[in-house]
């Protein structure tokens, strides 16, 4: 009771609340009633000079505007959301009335311009009949802001969105003049969703990256929809240099939403189509490790670069992924069938395209992209060093490749909000907020590694994503801290971007200056998530249905006569077994639980908010931080001490008295640099070869090995991971390997070369099928000869990572390492058997009977020596030897017996060898083979809690060594049918006692 009632004291106040609300009411309109009356109906404004901002058609080339601005009034489109937003709000504030009647004059002036997007003579606008206009505008930000915006103001004018008039029956009473709504918005989406669709022409399903609204895609010469299918003539004039066909991650896979709604909305099929087959061609060509690139090129559909990360170019992705299965909740798998009789293939690009699947049609198929798209950046982009962030990475690898995060990036603490990965986005959101503290402002980019702008890019054109997240952030937590943040920024917005015609970008964050440009978005987007945040009673807060905001912030569902009959059943991957994280509890006696984090202080000083001035000193500090942070000024220190507590609007209750913070995240690194013998040596391609799984290194000399200590490795315990060679970084999962001549006799504390004591590999020569192996006939025990199944080598796959990849690299090794110049072959080189060992990953006994192996025995893995390269060509072939004793000749006449696991335990099974005398025709090992290890992997060592005995129960004289392998019914007939068995062990490099994990000695 009493912690409630603090906290309800300290808490922001309703009436606070309600006044930062109206502040932000007055800042849209700030911005829209100088847009209408300065700019419309042009795209957008400059609020420096006072002018309309329109296409540059004097430079077509400069895509930063012509890509955006398609001469279509797109502010008044971005804004129209806003506006019905605005206007169905519950909370009575100043500009309620002005909001429902600038919506309905907002559709009715697009109406006059663009017509009702009908045939006949209603069509035509003043402007365009439609958007039948010649721009060349960029696909991805027209769906966004063009189709999303327009199809969204539909959905609240109908009233299936919260209705601007207050209630859905109430939506006549927004229209003035005699006007009447009947879809023309609807109508209007579909004529300029028709007009991308030749971008959609290409053979890999991804869209080519931009249009001209009337005239398609004529500088696209490769495109399927100039090749005349009957007599395979090109039709396009080609003019001009070709025209660059790379798009993006972002831009192909972020359509669903707005291209699916459409469909539901319209019936034509076409757009949900292709938008779904563009999503599903980019994940199909993600790495091996999950990661998908940022460029990506739409004739060839190969990824432009090698760098992802989680920004710029990538970033809506990942939200379409997990907001696509929440627009197609309860919706049924669509009509396959897209083409009219009266459209042409040329009209549908889905007609020479394959079709979609059931299951990609599904809303569990995105989902499931959307974790295993988590599950990768968390492993090979998450970085928990200082404070977690995220950093850019190659693609294949997951080696570091650049130390920065842009505010772009600032979308995903609200994603994985929505995800219900609510700790990682708290701490995530962090480093936002502190970064935005510093600045008053994100700027572009920022380095992680230096803590300050990078490379120049310290502009922020009045983005949304940090506001986004923060809205999200709250509505999940209900932590005032987030309010105390949308409070940051809505002052520094104030004090920084405003001018007497509206709201102008920041060209630098560090020195203030303007940019005069006002983007669609910041009235689309940042108003309006701004006025949500403080709206608490808003429908859009409580509304009970599968609704998402857009990457643009248009506000979209699939009404329930749209949705149709469900036809997918979830799987076991569905929403259903998913729980989301419970929010964080305050501390008693404490407001915000985010406050008091013990982490707060890891993003302050990550960011440097620790070297920012305070009251007490105002000499120094503040002059060195003024070039980095002109706009702090002494009013602007509000915090308890100094910027160290963000955000700095947060009160000094706030604070726990006593609270205490974390220590740093830091890790335990070491670098090793081995000596160079050779002067002037380089570390190149003649020591380090590029592998399939990692790095191969063939020589240590001159070489540096930096290595980190982590904790939770595979082991249970702690190991170093190379994390780099000299100036080459690793990914996560690299392995770097090394053959154990180059080790040679190393012993030196920091990197000695130790024998694993616990796995080994057995080394196993295949006879080869339906022939002779020409050895001496190896028992079978109870087993028939068709009971032994002899499997081509290129069968046999052995899942357990480390052999597996010895198999496919040894032979890459041994090229690399063997001379340059090898003697021509012989005759009897020609004659010698060249079919591969095969090797399975063996684990060694341990406890009190277990037996060392035999000296001298390890494998000689050379071939051209027939099968004298492996020791042991007798093998016996039991059960599980838990009853009697096996045949005297098993132990005196065979090298290996080979064991059942199960029955009864590892020493009774030796228990049940007979007696024998030592000789080298006698039995020198024991293999258990496992029928529940899956595919060769074996998770346990062999527990001999006992000393060996014999079947008549003396102590064994001479104890037998023993392993166990996996692979079941495979391994079994692998080893039934072999021509020979040897060990090759195993060897691990040991750093001060510490294994090296990521090391493979091969």
């Amino acid at each position: 009771m009493l912690s409630t009632w603090v906290a309800l004291v300290a808490a922001m106040s309703r009436d606070q609340v309600a006044l930062l609300r109206q502040e932000t009411v007055d800042m849209f309109y700030h911005g829209y009633d100088n847009y209408m009356n300065i700019a419309f109906p042009e795209d957008e404004l400059q609020p420096v000079a006072c002018a309309p901002l329109a296409r540059d058609t004097e430079h077509p080339e400069n895509i930063v505007l012509n890509d955006v601005l398609g001469n279509y009034s797109l502010t008044l489109i971005d804004s129209l959301s806003t506006l019905a937003i605005l206007a169905s709000s519950p909370s009575d504030y100043n500009g309620k009335a002005k909001a429902q009647r600038s919506f309905g004059e907002g559709v009715a002036l697009l109406v006059e311009h663009y017509g009702d997007g009908s045939k006949g003579p209603a069509g035509e606008g003043i402007r365009a009949r439609g958007f039948d206009v010649d721009s060349k505008v960029q696909v991805f930000e027209t769906v966004i802001r063009g189709v999303g915006g327009l199809v969204s103001a539909h959905l609240f004018a109908i009233g299936e969105l919260p209705s601007p008039g207050g209630r859905k029956d109430a939506v006549r009473t927004l229209w003035r003049d005699g006007f009447q709504y009947d879809g023309q918005l609807l109508r209007l989406a579909h004529d300029l969703a028709s007009r991308l669709l030749p971008a959609f022409h290409t053979h890999t399903g991804l869209p080519y990256p931009r249009v001209n609204l009337r005239y398609g895609i004529p500088f696209y010469f490769n495109s399927p929809l100039w090749q005349d299918l009957e007599e395979g003539q090109c039709e396009a004039t080609k003019t001009g240099s070709p025209e660059i066909t790379e798009t993006c991650s972002a831009g192909a896979g972020s359509l669903v939403l707005e291209f699916t709604t459409l469909s539901r909305l319209t019936g034509d099929a076409r757009f949900e189509q292709l938008a779904k087959r563009a999503f599903w061609e980019v994940w199909s060509r993600r790495s091996g490790i999950g990661l998908i690139g940022a460029g990506i090129d739409a004739e060839s559909g190969l990824w432009s670069g090698p760098i992802t990360g989680i920004g710029a170019g990538i970033d809506s992705f990942f939200e379409y992924a997990l907001k696509s299965h929440i627009l197609l909740s309860g919706s049924g798998v669509p009509t396959a069938e897209t083409q009219s009789e009266e459209e042409s293939w040329q009209d549908d690009p889905n007609a020479f395209l394959r079709a979609l699947t059931d299951e990609e049609n599904s809303a569990d198929a995105f989902l499931s992209t959307w974790r295993d798209a988590h599950f990768a950046i968390k492993r090979h982009l998450y970085r928990d060093v200082h404070h977690p962030h995220y950093i850019n990475a190659h693609i294949n690898t997951g080696s570091p490749q650049a130390l920065w995060i842009d505010s772009l990036g600032a979308y995903y603490p609200g994603l994985l909000t929505l995800s219900g990965e609510l700790d990682e986005a708290i701490e995530t959101s962090l480093l936002y907020t502190a970064l935005w503290t510093r600045y008053s402002a994100l700027p572009e980019r920022w380095s992680t590694r230096d803590g300050r702008v990078e490379g120049g890019l310290g502009w922020w054109p009045g983005r949304p994503e940090f506001i986004e997240s923060n809205y999200h952030l709250y509505r999940a937590t209900r932590d005032p801290w987030y309010l105390y943040v949308g409070e940051m920024v809505l002052r520094d917005i104030k004090r920084r971007c405003w001018t007497r015609c509206g709201w102008a970008g920041l060209q630098d964050v560090r020195t203030g200056e303007l940019t005069d440009r006002m983007e669609s978005f910041f009235l689309g987007e940042t108003a309006k998530y701004l006025f949500l945040l403080f709206d608490e009673g808003h429908p859009l807060n409580s509304l009970d249905a599968p609704f998402v905001f857009t990457t643009e912030g248009h506000p979209l569902l699939i009404p329930r006569s749209a949705r149709g009959r469900v036809r997918h059943e979830p799987g076991p991957g569905s929403a259903r077994d998913d729980v989301c994280q419970a929010p964080p509890v305050s501390i008693p006696l404490s407001v915000s639980a985010t406050a008091a984090r013990r982490d707060v202080f890891h993003a302050a000083s990550f960011t440097k908010l620790h070297l920012m001035p305070d009251r007490s000193n105002l000499e120094s500090p503040l002059v060195e931080y003024a070039h980095d942070h002109p706009s702090i000024n002494l009013g602007d220190l509000q915090s308890p001490t100094n910027y160290t507590f963000y955000p700095w609007t947060l009160p000094r209750n706030f604070i726990p008295s006593d609270g205490t913070s974390s220590k740093l995240g830091v890790r335990t690194t070491l670098d090793i640099q081995f000596p160079a013998v050779t002067p002037n040596i380089l570390v190149g391609q003649q020591t380090l070869t590029q592998v399939a799984e990692g790095i191969a290194i063939h020589s240590l000399e001159g070489v540096r090995l930096g290595m980190v200590l982590e904790e939770g490795a595979s082991n249970g315990g702690s190991a170093f991971r190379i994390y780099s060679i000299g100036n080459f970084a690793l990914g996560r999962d690299e392995k770097v390997f090394i053959k154990r001549e180059v080790l040679g006799n190393v012993a030196d504390p920091y990197f000695a070369r130790v024998r694993d004591a616990a796995m080994l590999d057995l080394v196993v020569d295949p006879r080869e099928e339906g022939g002779s192996n020409g050895t001496d006939t190896s028992s079978q025990g109870d087993m028939s000869p068709d009971d032994v199944i002899h499997i081509p080598p290129d069968d046999l796959k052995l899942a357990q990572s480390m052999p597996d990849v010895l198999n496919s690299l040894l032979q890459q090794l041994s090229f690399g390492l063997r001379d340059a110049s090898p003697a021509p072959p012989t005759p009897t080189d020609r004659a010698k058997d060249t079919r591969p060992y095969q090797r399975i990953p063996a684990a060694a006994a341990t406890g009190t009977g277990a037996a060392a192996m035999p000296d001298g025995v390890e494998a000689d893995e050379a071939r051209g020596q027939e099968a004298a390269g492996l020791p042991w060509r007798r093998i016996y072939m039991g059960d599980e030897a838990c009853t009697g004793k096996l045949p005297q000749e098993a132990a005196s006449e065979h090298d290996v017996i080979v064991l059942q696991r199960g029955g009864c335990s590892f020493s009774r099974k030796l228990a049940s060898i007979p007696s024998f005398a030592p000789s080298r025709r006698s039995v020198r090992l024991v293999v258990v083979v496992s029928f529940e290890a899956r595919d060769g992997e074996v998770e346990i060592r062999p527990l001999l809690d006992e000393v060996q005995r014999t079947p008549g129960g003396l102590a064994r004289r001479e104890p037998l060594p023993m392993v166990l392998v996996g692979g079941g019914a495979r391994t079994w007939r692998l080893l039934g049918g072999a021509r020979a068995v040897g060990v090759r062990r195993q060897w691990v490099v040991r750093s001060q006692g510490t294994v090296v994990g990521n090391l493979i000695v091969v």
